[in-house]
């Protein structure tokens, strides 16, 4: 099947499942939740495979396969399903469509280019919304210069001028592939990837990072055990992590406002402080959080 046929036939199969009412979604969402019956959790997915294939439609602009769009959005769904609480009662699209569009924007991002963009909650928002204001800025008034809409970008997204033009150059541009011929220092015939100079620190460094990394994380696991679930769940999500959560997000995964969330983090914190004096370094060395 190519993959022009499979798109055509995930839509199809999407197209003709049933519509569910709220109280037929309440059921199967209670049923899922305190029974863990699977065919329960499927037929909510499956009824919202069109929000899925909408969703995926709108990325479409950034070149990737319909059909992986829509897996990965699928993949989302079912997270969404796995964490959807049916005591909130808010309909399980309004939830869904969040995890839907996260996955898909992850899968973009990891995707998009040999040398990938910030991943970064500003940088995320740069990358997907970087064309469609630019576009918007330059219908609005043609007379815009570049640097006046780079500008009008940075302050509507809240990041620097210098993001912008980063970020622009790199979606303009394309991708320089490592195996491209140059010609070497020596005169002779080489490729891309040979000329890049290693950015690795010496051998003896390297293996005391590793040596500190370890120590460190043995002391931070031990002082994790001093924070209750949901301490420990946003110290995990905003701090441990390379993308780190917004409290925005975590917020809707708890069912809290992010000020909560910013409040529970805060004194996480200082508990970490407090037992990484106990739990860490013994002999005068320094003691500093890593995050």
């Amino acid at each position: 099947m190519n993959a022009m046929s499979a798109d055509r036939h995930i839509i199809k199969f999407a197209m003709a499942q049933p519509y569910l009412e709220r109280e037929e979604e309440l059921d199967l969402a209670i049923r899922w939740k305190d029974d863990n019956d699977q065919d329960a959790r499927n037929r909510i997915a499956h009824a919202h495979m069109r929000l899925v294939i909408a969703m995926a439609a709108k990325f479409r602009g950034f070149g990737l396969p319909l059909n992986d769009l829509i897996q990965e959005g699928y993949i989302g769904l079912l997270e969404a399903a796995a964490r959807f609480e049916p005591a909130r009662e808010v309909r399980f699209s309004t939830y869904a469509g969040w995890w839907i569009r996260a996955s898909m924007q992850d899968y973009i991002l990891r995707n998009w280019s040999i040398v990938r963009g910030g991943t970064s909650s500003s940088q995320k928002a740069l990358f997907f919304n970087l064309r469609r204001l630019r576009a918007k800025l330059a219908q609005g008034d043609n007379r815009l210069s570049e640097q006046a809409i780079h500008q009008e970008i940075a302050s509507a997204l809240g990041v620097s001028l210098a993001d912008v033009q980063s970020m622009d150059a790199r979606l303009s541009s394309a991708d320089t592939s490592l195996q491209t011929p140059v010609m070497g220092r020596n005169g002779e015939g080489t490729e891309q990837l040979d000329m890049l100079e290693s950015d690795e620190l010496p051998p003896d460094e390297q293996v005391r990072g590793i040596i500190d990394g370890e120590r460190w994380r043995g002391w931070l696991r031990n002082a994790m055990t001093e924070l209750n679930e949901r301490e420990s769940r946003i110290i995990a999500a905003r701090r441990l992590t390379e993308e780190g959560a917004t409290l925005e997000e975590l917020g809707m995964e708890l069912g809290i406002s992010k000020e909560r969330v910013r409040q529970i983090e805060t004194r996480a914190l200082e508990k970490l402080k407090m037992a990484l004096a106990h739990y860490g370094p013994k002999s005068g060395q320094p003691l500093e959080m890593a995050f």
